[in-house]
Order: structure tokens, then sequence, then C-alpha cells
């Protein structure tokens, strides 16, 4: 019986659903780290003409609220730091999260400036400063999974 190529063609896309890593969380709020610095959320500084990660992700979700997940920041910001080419973000996303990644609890938004990070029913995010009353809230709502941003300090 002759092989069918279409079975050999869909393969890989089969094994990398099977494999992908991913950052996102669903129904779950970040809260700051507790070693974190700022009595209040701080806007990242820029440095020189270059964004930061903490630039780049805090302009992504602090002027698109819910519209996307922690992968697709978090991808976005690895795009635009090693200007990739748009015509491979589909290739270079998919060899991007064929390892693990760090998520939004190691963000220096969560970790220095002070921002807690919410993730709703369908994973998307938007984040609050950590002086809010939403951010309040969210701290408080049992009915959400709790996790806190990683510490910057061992010990």
């Amino acid at each position: 019986m002759p092989l069918n190529p279409k079975y050999f063609l869909s393969l890989p896309n089969i094994l990398m659903k099977k494999i992908m890593h991913t950052t996102n969380f669903a129904n779950t709020f970040i809260e700051v780290a507790d070693d974190c610095p700022t009595q209040q959320a701080e806007m990242p500084p820029q440095k020189g003409d270059n964004k930061t990660v903490a630039n780049i992700h805090f302009d992504i979700v602090a002027h698109n609220p819910y519209k996307f997940t922690s992968d697709d920041v978090i991808f976005q910001a690895f795009a635009l730091k090693n200007a990739l080419n748009p015509s491979e973000l589909d290739t270079e996303r998919a060899a991007f999260f064929l390892k693990g990644q760090p998520c939004m609890r190691c963000s220096p938004l969560t970790k220095r400036y002070g921002w807690g990070v919410h993730n709703n029913e369908e994973g998307k995010i938007a984040i609050f400063p950590k002086e809010s009353v939403e951010y309040q809230q969210f701290a408080k709502d049992e009915n959400l999974k709790h996790v806190k941003a990683m510490r910057s300090k061992r010990g």
C-alpha cells in the first residue's frame, strides 16, 4: 500500500502542537514581586534609542488591554528586539515556543515596575498599577488563581 505524502507533511504540525510550550494563564492574577522596589507603579524608562523588554511589554499591554495573550506579548517583544522578518514570524514563533520561555511573572513590569497582570478566562492580559483599586480587587478575588511575580533577588 503506498504511503500518503499528506500524512508526512502534517506530521511536523502535529508534533509541534504536542510539544509547544506556553506562558499563558487563564483566570489568574500575577501580583507584583515581594521585592519590587517601587511604592507605586512606574512607566519603564527607555534607555537611549532602543526600547527595553519592559518598554515593549508596557506599550503592547497598556495600549491593548485584554487584546493579547502572554504568549503574544512575549513573542512580539522577542521579534522586535531581534528585528525578525515579518514574513517569517509564524515559523519563528513556532520555533520560539518549542522550548519553555519566561512568563509574565518574569517580566520587569511585575518584578521591578509595580504592575500586576490579570489574565482573563481567555488568557488575554491587562496590567494594573499596584496602588490602584482594580489591583486591590484582583488581589482579593478568590475566584482567581494568584501567583507572585518572580523575586529579583534570591533568598
